[in-house]
């Protein structure tokens, strides 16, 4: 439909509750019944129906600018309005250089038509022209538009005052970032991103977008939106920005994503909604310990190690967000496991300074208590070894009785949770002090290995118990030692000669006892497949040994 033909029609509902919450626009005017009934035609300037409208002025005078301050409705029959059209454009300019929110004229008593001076002035100033064809009772027309505008005003001092009990609510109780960002979104109903200096998402809390629309190339389209020193509206996409300090000195800032087919952007209860989340992370900047940045790279990387993302993109727009490359690289999973030095904040600290001295882009993170995790991201070309061995020493160097154990290397981010599973099964095998290097990978790990995280398995348990129970038991009510003699003809692969060197026995001797074990378990130890059960069960009772 053609502006010049377009006819306002009555909003959806309750006209009050129509307009509750936000700014009256001229279109929601236009709408009323109280003006629907003139037959409004927005005649030009209908990209102007979303302007706010902060008054209804009724005028009869040819300088009516002189007595408006901007954002006014002005209702005319037309009666004081110039013929020549130079007059008129002045006339228009006056409306339009203050601010007018719209020109609205009654087609009853002067005009039956909108004179063409008028139209062509407003739509070179992009003023809506309205016409009405139908007698209005102007002054119904302003009680009815000051009331909505005056309840508009209650209803944002209410909601402003609720939105400051809430987050002071959250700083009384020492709420995490996460919470403080997530009550922002949740009140404002826009996405809410918290970030660093170095323009890297901390916080991300998405609403009516998904974390992938809201993170994809994150860096690159933070940097295009200049910093700030108050709340304000910035950059290409029009984020609203508000700054986050830490003891006086900028910290990075909390932003707000505009939502999507929304007009305008954001509203006043919006920038009251930064600002007091802003004001809110500040103060827990300085309440919790832990920095925002750790505490990110923990959730990042927890969501990783067990799929929790809702897409592959979103795992990788997350990570990309948070500094991590994540295109044309290798990614490898790297677990420490602190048995004798619980605390992970040191150890996370130290594995960082290490990574960034060797310039190893990685998350770093407390996967679980004793438990550190890293995610490297490799170069295409270049041995990950030198790296992983560095950690190792270091995580070492803080406790001797750590172990390090890596997964295998995996070409996409979706691929990496396989990483950290293998990395787990490899420091569940891995038996303490039996490797000379500083870490664990998968090909160190043998049968030895595999039932020592298998010791615990009921299975494995009763099978080495059926096996020795009877030399075990022989060797102690006798005090004979059975059981050692199997264990060194067993290691000799069956060669008496040599176990007998092994133990110091004589060879009369050693048949003897070989005779002996026979008898108690029932079996021929010259059964290759015996001496492997055998060999198994005595291998799973000294991994159990272990602890």
């Amino acid at each position: 439909m053609s502006e010049e033909h377009r006819t306002a029609g009555p909003p959806h509902g309750n006209e009050t509750e129509a307009v509750t919450g936000r700014p009256l626009t001229v279109g929601d005017v236009l709408g009323l019944p109280v003006l629907a009934a003139g037959q409004p035609r927005v005649v030009t300037g209908e990209a102007g129906l979303d302007r706010p409208v902060q008054w209804v002025h009724i005028t009869e005078l040819t300088d009516p600018a002189s007595f408006l301050k901007g954002g006014e409705l002005v209702l005319t029959t037309g009666m004081p309005l110039p013929e020549q059209p130079a007059q008129v454009r002045r006339y228009v300019d006056e409306l339009a250089d203050i601010g007018a929110a719209a020109l609205v004229i009654e087609l009853v008593r002067r005009y039956h038509r909108p004179p063409e001076a008028l139209v062509q002035a407003c739509r070179s100033r992009g003023l809506p022209l309205v016409t009405l064809s139908k007698d209005v009772n102007f002054l119904e027309v302003t009680q009815v538009v000051h009331a909505l505008i005056v309840g508009n005003q209650m209803h944002a001092m209410r909601r402003t005052q609720q939105i400051h009990e809430a987050f002071t609510a959250l700083t009384l109780r020492g709420a995490a970032p996460d919470e403080v960002v997530r009550a922002a979104a949740e009140t404002s109903g826009h996405t809410v991103v918290l970030e660093n200096l170095v323009h890297h998402a901390v916080i991300c809390e998405p609403s009516g977008r998904t974390v992938e629309e809201a993170l994809t190339g994150w860096e690159r389209r933070s940097r295009a939106t200049p910093p700030c020193d108050h709340t304000e509206v910035l950059g290409p996409e029009h984020w609203l920005v508000a700054p986050v300090e830490y003891r006086g000195e900028p910290w990075g800032r909390v932003i707000m994503l505009p939502a999507p087919a929304r007009t305008p952007s954001f509203g006043p209860e919006d920038v009251a909604v930064l600002e007091r989340t802003a004001m809110t992370l500040t103060i827990a900047r300085l309440i919790h310990a832990t920095t925002w940045e750790r505490s990110a790279h923990r959730s990042a990387l927890r969501d990783i190690a067990e799929q929790r993302h809702r897409s592959p993109d979103e795992a990788r727009a997350r990570a990309a967000a948070l500094g991590l490359p994540t295109e044309e690289c290798r990614f490898l999973a790297v677990l420490i496991d602190t048995r004798t030095h619980p605390g992970g904040e040191e150890l996370e600290t130290r594995l960082t300074e290490d990574l960034r001295t060797v310039t190893v882009p990685a998350l770093v993170g407390e996967l679980a208590p004793g438990r550190v995790g890293v995610l490297l991201s490799l170069r295409p070309s270049g041995s990950w070894r030198p790296t992983v061995e560095q950690l190792g020493r270091t995580a070492l160097g803080l406790d001797p009785g750590a172990v390090v154990s890596v997964g295998s290397e995996v070409t996409d981010l979706s691929r990496a949770a396989r990483s950290f599973r293998e990395a787990t099964r490899v420091a569940e095998a891995a038996l303490p002090h039996s490797s000379d290097k500083p870490f664990h990978e998968l090909s160190d790990i043998g049968l030895r290995h595999l039932l020592y995280a298998l010791r615990q398995d009921p299975r494995v348990q009763g099978f080495a118990e059926r096996q020795l129970a009877q030399l075990i038991d022989h060797d102690s009510r006798h005090g004979t030692s059975l059981l050692t003699t199997l264990r060194h003809y067993l290691d000799a692969a069956g060669n008496k000669t040599t176990a007998a060197r092994r133990g110091e026995l004589s060879r009369q001797t050693l048949y003897q006892r070989l005779h002996t074990i026979e008898r108690l378990l029932d079996l021929d130890l010259e059964s290759g497949e015996r001496r492997t059960e055998l060999h198994v069960a005595l291998i799973a009772l000294d991994v159990s040994r272990l602890g």
